[in-house]
């Protein structure tokens, strides 16, 4: 198994928070290593895993499923959470719903929760039949490099597994309905035009979750990969600032008075 170049999962210690960034699906850390390296430059203590099946090839992926991906952020995250005061669980779009399956099974010990396009909710054709579409059709067209900015391109692989998009959209489900669960402050950028997520995927989040701080941002310049795209840069600062007030204060869990 080849690693493809730039694909390699990105890890650098720094001060006691720490900060697990998560990928989507078909796509591999380079998407989210600018994120990263901007991150732990400002000091803070970063790890970017490369999930089970992502970055080396498509056949790969096909023999993957939720379970291991989940386990790989996990693993991820119980690294940081054994050396940093402060853990916040960040990802992109299939990323995005990982980080908050963690938040929903470590409730004290996730402290935030940055979301980018988060996938929880994929509205498509045909999807309904996927159960039993996945025997007869293995590969399906693939989803990758909506990005805006030109000369930019997501390393995504070119076409999808049906099995490993079943297991992906079963575990979306299983997120959703634990929603409730997520008390921790949410970050969630959202860009206008994305082509991959609805935007009521990011819009269900924010009606369930019980955090006492949920802040959406509107992206207006990006695409769905839009940490590679034109607001890649306010993503950055933006995170910044929710990591400083973080750190500076203890894990507000609560369910009154939440801001959007």
């Amino acid at each position: 198994m080849t690693v493809r170049p730039g694909a390699e999962p990105f890890a650098r210690d720094g001060d006691d928070v720490g900060v697990l960034l998560l990928h989507g699906f078909t796509g591999n850390p380079s998407s989210l290593r600018s994120w990263a390296e901007g991150l732990a430059t400002a000091g803070f203590t970063v790890r970017l895993p490369r999930l089970p099946g992502h970055g080396t090839a498509v056949r790969d992926l096909a023999r993957t499923g939720w379970l291991d991906w989940l386990a790989e952020a996990e693993g991820a995250y119980r690294e940081l959470r054994a050396r940093c005061r402060v853990v916040v669980v960040a990802g992109l779009s299939m990323g995005g719903a990982l980080a908050l399956a963690l938040a929903q099974k470590h409730p004290s010990g996730v402290d935030g929760v940055i979301l980018v396009n988060p996938a929880v909710r994929v509205e498509a054709r045909g999807l309904f039949a996927l159960p039993v579409l996945r025997w007869v059709v293995p590969w399906l067209p693939p989803v990758g490099n909506d990005v805006k900015r030109p000369g930019v391109s997501e390393d995504a692989y070119h076409r999808i597994p049906s099995h490993a998009l079943h297991s992906m959209l079963r575990g979306y489900r299983t997120v959703v309905a634990d929603l409730p669960a997520v008390s921790q402050p949410v970050l969630l950028f959202r860009s206008t035009e994305d082509h991959v997520v609805p935007a009521s995927s990011s819009a269900l989040i924010l009606d369930r979750v019980t955090s006492s701080r949920a802040d959406e941002v509107i992206l207006r310049d990006s695409y769905h990969v839009a940490t590679i795209d034109n607001d890649a840069g306010a993503i950055l600062r933006r995170s910044l600032g929710f990591l400083t007030d973080l750190a500076g204060a203890p894990p507000a869990v609560g369910t009154a008075g939440r801001t959007r």
